[in-house]
C-alpha cells in the first residue's frame, strides 16, 4: 500500500527513485526537476546517476534535503560564472550564434570549478597516462565536490546513491553503490570521464571512463536491484522525437538526440514490457491446478517472476530552437537558467495531471508516463509478443 502523500494528493510507494542521465551542461535541467520535487514534498529514497547526473546525485545524497537545492544552485552558479549571459535578443538566430560562441569559449578555456585545458597538451604528455588521453584536467571538480558534498552523509545517510562507469580495459559496466561501496570524488569523476575530453579515473587499480559509453541511464540497475513497489522519476536530457533538420547545425543536434535517447527508450520500454509480462505469467500460474504448481519447473518460473509495481515518469528536456548540438557543453549562465526553469516546468506540468499517476500507484499497476505538450500522458503499452 502507498505509504506517503504530498500536496498534489499523490500517494507514494515504498521506494521513490530519481534517475539522472548524462548530458553535461543540460544537468541544470535535472537540478530544476529536483527543486520542484522538493517543493512538492516528495522524499527520495534513492538517486542514481551517470556523468553529470552522478554529480547532481552526489550533491543530493551528500546533503540534508533542505540544503541540497542550495548546494546544487552553488554548483551550477559556479560552473556558469565564466559566461554570465548570452546576448538576450528576441531573435533565435542571434541567440543561436551567441550560444555557439559560449560553447566555443568553454572548449577553449574550460569551465570554472569543473575542468581546465591541459598544459602541456596531451601529445607532449607521458604515454599511457591520464594526461596523454585527455584534453582537459578535472582536478577542479574534485575540489568543488569536496566543498559541496558531505561524503560521510552520502555513504551513511538515508538516500541511497548509485553511479555508473565503464572499465577502460574490459569494457565492463559497473555501478558503485553506497549499499556496498564507499564512494568519494573519484567515483563521481569516473562516471563522467568522457573521452577524449576528460581523463580516465583509477579506482582500485582499474581505469574507468564515462558510464554513458555503455548506457546513459541507470534505470536498469535501479529496477533490477529493487525489491519493492517503486515510483521512478527519470530525467531524460535528449528527446527521442524531433523535427526534420534544416541544416548541419540541426543535423548535429538531432543525431546526438537519437544516439542517446534510443538507448534510454530501449531500456525503459524493455523493463516496462518485462514487468507487464511477469504480471501475466503470475496470473497464469495462479490458475494452475495444485498438482502442477508443485512441479520444479513451475517453482523455478515463479521465482523468476517479479510483480512489484513500477511507475515510471519520464521528464524529457525539450530544448529551445536556439540550442544546438553544442548544448551539452555550453555552460553560460543564461542557458543554465533556461534549462533549470524547464526542469521545474516539466514537474509542474506532470503534477497538473497527477491524478493519473496517483491512480496507477494506488491500484498497484505498472505504468509509464511522459510529459508531452505540457501535460502528463500515459505512454502506449509496449507490445507483448
Amino acid at each position: 500500500m502507498p505509504r506517503r502523500a504530498v500536496r498534489a494528493a499523490l500517494p507514494l510507494p515504498d521506494l521513490v527513485v530519481l534517475v539522472l542521465q548524462g548530458g553535461g551542461a543540460l544537468g541544470a535541467y535535472q537540478a530544476g526537476v529536483y527543486e520542484a520535487l522538493i517543493d512538492l514534498g516528495i522524499e527520495l529514497d534513492w538517486v542514481a546517476g551517470i556523468s553529470i547526473g552522478a554529480v547532481n546525485a552526489a550533491i543530493i545524497a551528500g546533503n540534508e534535503r533542505d540544503q541540497a537545492v542550495g548546494k546544487m544552485r552553488e554548483f551550477w552558479n559556479g560552473v556558469s560564472s565564466a559566461i554570465p549571459w548570452l546576448l538576450d535578443f528576441d531573435n533565435d538566430v542571434v541567440r543561436e550564434w551567441s550560444h555557439l560562441a559560449a560553447a566555443g569559449q568553454v572548449a577553449t578555456f574550460g569551465v570554472p570549478g569543473f575542468f581546465t585545458p591541459r598544459w602541456p597538451p596531451p601529445a607532449l604528455a607521458e604515454r599511457q597516462t591520464p594526461a596523454a588521453l585527455s584534453f582537459y584536467d578535472t582536478a577542479p571538480l574534485v575540489e568543488t565536490l569536496d566543498r559541496l558534498v558531505d561524503w560521510d552523509r552520502l555513504n551513511n545517510g538515508k538516500v541511497r546513491l548509485s553511479v555508473g562507469a565503464v572499465a577502460v580495459e574490459t569494457g565492463n559496466f559497473r555501478y558503485f553503490d553506497t549499499t556496498c561501496d564507499t564512494i568519494d570524488a573519484r567515483h563521481i569523476l569516473a562516471s563522467g570521464a568522457l573521452p577524449p575530453g576528460l581523463p580516465p579515473v583509477e579506482i582500485d587499480g582499474v581505469w574507468y571512463w564515462d558510464g554513458g559509453l555503455v548506457s546513459n541511464t541507470p534505470l536498469e540497475h535501479v529496477v533490477e536491484a529493487a525489491s519493492e513497489d517503486m515510483l521512478v522519476f527519470q530525467v531524460d536530457l535528449f528527446p527521442a522525437r524531433g523535427e526534420r533538420p534544416h541544416d548541419l547545425e540541426e543535423a548535429w543536434s538531432r543525431e546526438k538526440d537519437i544516439r542517446y535517447s534510443s538507448r534510454t527508450r530501449r531500456i525503459s520500454d524493455g523493463l516496462m514490457r518485462r514487468r507487464k509480462e511477469h504480471r501475466l505469467i503470475d496470473r497464469m500460474l495462479a490458475k494452475l491446478p495444485p498438482g502442477v504448481t508443485d512441479l520444479p519447473e513451475v517453482k523455478a518460473v515463479r521465482k523468476m517472476v517479479d510483480c512489484k509495481a513500477l511507475n515510471l515518469v519520464q521528464l524529457i528536456h525539450q530544448p529551445p530552437v536556439w540550442q544546438t548540438g553544442a548544448r551539452d557543453f555550453e555552460f553560460s549562465r543564461a542557458s543554465m537558467e533556461v534549462n533549470w526553469a524547464l526542469g521545474r516546468g516539466a514537474v509542474e506540468a506532470a503534477m497538473k495531471d497527477g491524478h493519473l499517476l496517483a491512480e496507477s500507484i494506488a491500484e498497484g499497476r505498472s505504468d509509464s508516463f511522459a510529459v508531452q505538450s505540457n501535460a502528463l500522458q500515459p505512454k502506449a503499452d509496449p507490445k507483448i509478443s
